[in-house]
């Protein structure tokens, strides 16, 4: 089975998974993602039978399609992460979650359910597409994903209806059935993680009362309800990804600049900086995760790769060893290479001075050795 993915942020952060919706890709997720690459490594996928994933012709089960998780997860060599998954790709987390809960750290389930649909209208579905192809309802089902003001003021709905038409059959006909026949009404109590349920108002497939009986059953969940459809990641991308954001990392901006901080600079500086801290120190303590890793890094404007390049080219010439030799092990934290540290001291040598370059050159080489990186 070859699966389509695409994994992106610093190497440092936890991994955030996205699955898609029936008929979507992983493109589904492009707005969200900016707003979440200062705080997770994010991993997006095209469900089997989807996007630039392999159709296989075999009978797909919600097992299989799970299954193709772990093996992805596996390829990468990622042990464990923190789920989204939104309509069908909803009720893979749900079975994520139930046959492997080491591998799920929190769970988000979007506009799903425990049992999506009855059997005769998934029957007739599936029939309709094999016969006409998938142009017989993608008029209707853009209707279903998006609300009216979306549809008629946004050009993503065009851009999604595009994704749709470009569908599989076979693929998308295969993976109804899966939304057809997953019911995990008897087994949800069994999902033990953390779990956030999000649905749309206005959603007609995935209702308020499907989200409200997943998180009465899962043991540890809440509801968010949005003003939207059932692809309410497509339509409101900021507000999803600050409720992951808020869930996954915290409410208060010291809470997100503690993360982006430990991401940056690693749990075991950020662990002996708390350990050191004081009743001398503690307002500037509180300061640095407010202003600089609260207010600033977490920014999702700039990568944090770029803001470690800007920060060495700017610490060259202040000449602050600590914090020079500090950022140099924080900028591999965010994939800075070796040759590309290499060429910002050289450069900074025609702006900053030799002089300065050169003693850069000698912290950078005594942090390299430290961290075994080859010269």
């Amino acid at each position: 089975m070859i699966t389509n993915y695409k994994l992106e942020g610093t190497p440092n952060s936890p991994v955030l998974l996205f699955s898609n919706s029936l008929g979507a890709t992983m493109h589904m997720w492009d707005a969200v993602v900016p707003y979440l690459l200062p705080y997770f490594r994010i991993l997006r996928y095209d469900t089997r039978g989807h996007g630039g994933s392999e159709t296989t012709e075999e009978p797909y089960s919600v097992d299989l399609l799970g299954i193709d998780v772990i093996d992805l997860l596996n390829d990468l060599k990622i042990d464990k992460v923190a789920f989204c998954g939104l309509s069908m790709g909803g009720l893979i987390g749900q079975w994520l979650s139930i046959h492997h809960p080491q591998r799920i750290l929190q769970l988000i389930l979007c506009n799903t359910g425990a049992k999506i649909g009855e059997e005769q209208l998934w029957n007739e579905r599936i029939n309709l597409i094999l016969n006409e192809g998938m142009q017989a309802i993608a008029d209707r089902t853009m209707k279903v994903w998006f609300t009216d003001k979306f549809r008629e003021n946004s050009a993503v709905p065009d851009q999604i209806k595009q994704q749709f038409l470009d569908c599989n059959p076979l693929g998308y006909t295969n993976c109804c059935a899966v939304v057809r026949d997953a019911d995990f009404r008897e087994s949800i109590s069994k999902i033990s993680v953390k779990t956030l349920v999000i649905t749309g108002d206005e959603d007609p497939i995935t209702t308020e009362e499907h989200a409200n009986f997943l998180t009465t059953n899962i043991n540890d969940a809440r509801i968010e309800v949005l003003h939207a459809r059932h692809l309410s990641a497509t339509e409101r991308p900021e507000k999803i990804a600050n409720l992951l954001i808020d869930f996954l990392v915290g409410h208060s901006i010291k809470e997100k600049g503690m993360h982006v901080r430990r991401t940056v600079l690693g749990t075991e500086h950020v662990d002996r900086t708390i350990v050191n801290k004081n009743s001398f120190n503690d307002d500037f303590q509180e300061l640095i995760a407010y202003v600089p890793w609260g207010s600033v890094w977490a920014r999702p404007a700039m990568s944090k790769h770029n803001r470690s390049l800007i920060t060495l080219a700017m610490l060259i010439p202040l000449n602050k060893e600590d914090e020079f030799k500090m950022h140099v092990r924080a900028a591999f934290n965010n994939g800075l290479t070796v040759a590309e540290l290499k060429e910002l001291i050289l450069h900074s040598s025609i702006y900053c001075g030799f002089p300065a370059a050169n003693e850069a050159y000698k912290l950078a080489e005594e942090v390299l050795h430290e961290l075994g990186k080859e010269i």
